[in-house]
């Protein structure tokens, strides 16, 4: 049986553009999307922080390291500059592998530099 597990994501990605009369998508920082593992046109989702929009559009290559995450088309509706977003990919596996499999999680800050790489979430003591 194939699970779909998360893939990688960016944590608290802040919008830096957000584009309606563009063909559509989400333009990301080229290095951004090298070290989170992430394809050009690789389908994505885009949970906002600020109001609660989720989403679903693909991923394209912006200029490396211009810290740009870009709303485009349909989506700009749905996010404003300076809105924290998470954005996640996911893939399946097999489910005897799930044990053993590790996802990228890139965090950011507000001008979208890495604050850190890890590849999983600590549980929180309640």
């Amino acid at each position: 049986m194939q699970v779909t597990v998360l893939k990688a994501k960016f944590h608290a990605a802040c919008v830096t553009h957000s584009e309606l009369e563009y063909e559509g998508s989400c333009a990301i920082d080229g290095n951004l999307l090298d070290k989170a593992g992430i394809h050009e046109y690789e389908q994505i989702q885009i949970y906002n922080i600020n109001n609660g929009e989720r989403f679903t559009t693909y991923a394209i290559r912006a200029e490396d390291h211009s810290r740009i995450i870009s709303v485009n088309g349909a989506a700009a509706h749905k996010a404003n500059p300076g809105d924290r977003v998470i954005i996640c990919s996911y893939g399946s596996i097999n489910e005897s592998e799930v044990k053993k499999y590790k996802p990228t999680l890139v965090y950011l800050d507000e001008e979208n530099n890495i604050v850190r790489i890890q590849d999983h979430i600590p549980v929180q003591a309640a």
